[in-house]
């Protein structure tokens, strides 16, 4: 549920960097991308840290 989340946010926040930054579409695409696979990465991280202490 952490990685699904994190990835919705990064996506979010990606296309909004983008679109700060005056970016076309396809920039709001890739900017997307690449902070949603970045926060996947960090939720899935922090889902398995979680894991190995509680149990």
């Amino acid at each position: 549920m952490i990685v699904i989340a994190g990835a919705l946010l990064g996506a979010i926040i990606g296309a909004m960097t983008a679109k700060k930054r005056k970016g076309n579409r396809a920039d709001m695409w890739q900017y997307g991308a690449v902070y949603a696979i970045a926060f996947a990465l960090g939720g899935l991280i922090l889902t398995i840290a979680i894991e190995k202490l509680v149990f």
